[in-house]
């Protein structure tokens, strides 16, 4: 009987072992994930006017290969799926809805623009899909009360419309400003930030204001409009096929404003060399990504890893081009929340992860971070001043913002 007993109770006891095990070791899986895969969808413009951003989703896709070449993320593969919206909010709608409904990607990731992202935006919170790490500083993407599959990435436009509204009260507070901006939501989020900024003195201060559309061959007509107002600084809210215009134009025109040039368009690669590198000398503009023609960083272990990386995955890349720079950081960040997010990779689980980080990474400048919160979908707050000299931009200032 004792023998009995004894074997009974070891039955027990590995019962009670093996029912226990599955739920500690349980793995969950949303549409998108499995064992060996998670898939990926990103929506780019590799076509159309905004085409200059396409170098973010290849640098991206090389660094996601770089990644599964080492072993993937807790053993499972990425897919990578990026398709291409020309930067036209209909058709980012058509292809979100093929990564969703079709492919049943896990998340979207770094999709590019305001207009698209505002085309998608309550789709990707009625269908309870991340819509994750936007390319596009507008505020709405930091609003996790209505919109909690929703989460920015990039310091936000107004933010940084502000922190050029200081400087200019800092520095010249009788300036005549003009403001050449795109005709939609991203043009007006950065242009509320700088009003707000500049305050009671707005008014006075911003004589002349002109827009342009995305579909516009040129902004030729708007340069020559705002130096004739007699702006004597200029606020340049265009993305980089028309921040290259502008900055050639102005040279052209014989305009020489103080010039302030919104971040998205700062790329030594894509804007300032071809708009003519010594065209955009004095430019003045935001940064929170090393630059990578910046000498002070070319000795950094940091810099040599990213180096390396563009030579090995991503060699057609162009090395001056700080969009490259961009993929790589925004990738990795990714990478890490899927890897917080271990076998427990349900949407609602990423979302989770996505709203609980807290490092630094290698390409950030020194002083910025990502730190999120469940009330906090801003991951990146902070940025410091840069002024193109020629060949490179050179930081100045104090790095500024929460």
């Amino acid at each position: 009987m004792t023998f009995k007993r004894f074997g009974l109770g070891l039955a027990a006891i590995a019962a009670a072992v093996l029912a226990a095990t599955p739920a500690l070791a349980q793995k969950k899986y949303d549409p998108g994930a499995s064992d060996k895969e998670i898939k990926i969808g990103n929506i780019n413009p590799y076509s159309g006017p905004a085409s200059a951003y396409s170098s973010i989703a290849k640098s991206m896709d090389a660094y996601f290969k770089k990644v599964n070449a080492e072993g993937g993320i807790n053993g499972r593969q990425i897919k990578f799926i990026s398709l291409d919206d020309g930067y036209n909010p209909a058709r980012t709608v058509e292809q979100t809805r093929r990564l969703v409904e079709q492919e049943e990607v896990l998340l979207v990731f770094n999709p590019l623009g305001t207009p698209p992202n505002t085309a998608i935006h309550k789709y990707m919170n009625q269908r309870k899909v991340p819509h994750l790490f936007l390319a596009t500083g507008a505020t709405l993407w930091g609003d996790p009360k209505n919109f909690p599959w929703t989460m920015g990435w990039q310091p936000s436009y107004q933010s940084e419309g502000k922190i050029f509204a200081a400087h200019i009260l800092e520095t010249r507070p009788n300036a005549k400003i003009g403001i050449l901006m795109q005709n939609d939501d991203y043009g007006r989020d950065y242009l509320k930030g700088f009003v707000d900024g500049l305050g009671d003195k707005a008014k006075s201060m911003i004589v002349k204001q002109v827009t342009y559309e995305v579909t516009d061959p040129t902004v030729d007509s708007q340069m020559v409009e705002l130096k004739a107002s007699g702006a004597d600084t200029f606020f340049n809210i265009t993305t980089p096929k028309f921040a290259a215009q502008a900055i050639k134009k102005a040279a052209e025109i014989g305009w020489k404003p103080v010039h302030y040039l919104n971040n998205v368009s700062s790329s030594a690669g894509s804007v300032m060399i071809p708009a003519g590198a010594d065209n955009g000398v004095g430019v003045i503009t935001a940064a929170y990504i090393k630059d990578p023609t910046d000498p002070q960083w070319q000795n950094t272990p940091e810099f040599k890893d990213w180096l390396a990386f563009m030579q090995k995955w991503h060699p057609s890349g162009d090395l001056k081009d700080g969009f490259n720079v961009y993929g790589y950081t925004v990738a990795q960040t990714l990478v890490e929340t899927l890897k917080k997010a271990g076998d427990n990779l349900t949407r609602e689980n990423v979302m989770k992860q996505a709203a609980s980080l807290d490092m630094t990474l290698p390409m950030l400048l020194p002083g910025v971070n990502v730190k999120t919160g469940p009330d906090d979908f801003f991951p990146i707050e902070r940025m410091q001043l840069q002024r193109w000299d020629g060949k490179t931009w050179v930081l100045f200032g104090k790095t500024m913002g929460r």
